[in-house]
């Protein structure tokens, strides 16, 4: 199994912090974001990884380098970082991809027992969900089926219907992402959908399954609500970010 980071983007809302320093190298505590992300893989028994960089993209692969030389690792570079979104990030890595994938953000502060809740899961595609009801409308939601399978996911649907929150980690079947590529590579080359987040074409994917009745494009929710998560997007989650490891 391989590990995707998306690591590409500039982080404006997080200026002046991110004016030289890339998002996934501010420290949280004594260590920075991806330093973190990288030995809560590790520790999975996952040891292959596929970064996407892009914003002062030399500053993350000196760091990868010198702090782990062992790994196995491929860089892509998203050179037009500022005019798109993840969803091309993740399309850039479709010649890398050899099997089963972990998909992980680079800016979540999260517990390591997290991505082993997702490869216990029997279920081949799945993403850990925050089940809670403090939503608002910046979050990617989920609205699942009595068993958990997705629905729907995305920003722009009904906060009462949904279950919670889709945190940014994902474990997908080299069958689920020859499908979710498949999509990708139409919108990006050929309708030039350039600045959109991936959750809009794991929709695409989970409603085509519907459509043929294919349960290998379904996605399921996994339950990590009891375990410490949290996306850092602004200054006050980099705040609160400092005070959840300090009192953890």
């Amino acid at each position: 199994m391989q590990a995707i980071i998306l690591a590409a983007g500039v982080s404006r809302r997080l200026r002046p912090l991110t004016d030289t320093t890339p998002k996934c190298l501010l420290n949280i505590g004594d260590k920075n974001l991806l330093q973190r992300t990288i030995e809560n893989v590790l520790s999975n028994g996952i040891s292959e990884f596929i970064f996407v960089t892009g914003y002062r993209e030399n500053m993350i692969r000196d760091f990868v380098d010198a702090f782990f030389p062992g790994i196995g690792k491929t860089f892509i570079s998203n050179p037009d970082y500022e005019n798109n979104n993840n969803s091309y990030s993740l399309w850039m890595t479709k010649d890398y991809v050899k099997g089963d994938i972990l998909l992980l953000d680079s800016d979540i502060l999260f517990d390591e027992k997290i991505i082993g809740e997702l490869l216990l899961s029997e279920k081949e595609n799945c993403l850990a969900v925050n089940y809670t009801d403090s939503l608002d409308e910046e979050q990617i939601k989920v609205i699942l089926d009595t068993d958990s399978k997705i629905l729907n996911i995305g920003k722009d649907i009904s906060i009462p219907d949904s279950a919670g929150e889709s945190i940014g980690i994902e474990r997908f079947s080299q069958y689920f992402m020859k499908g979710l590529f498949a999509i990708l590579d139409r919108k990006i080359t050929q309708e030039n959908n350039v600045n959109e987040f991936y959750e809009a074409s794991f929709q695409e994917l989970i409603d085509t399954g519907k459509i043929n009745q294919d349960k290998r494009n379904s996605i399921y929710a996994v339950d990590v609500s009891e375990f410490r998560c949290m996306e850092i997007d602004t200054l006050q989650d980099f705040e609160n970010a400092q005070r959840l490891i300090i009192n953890k």
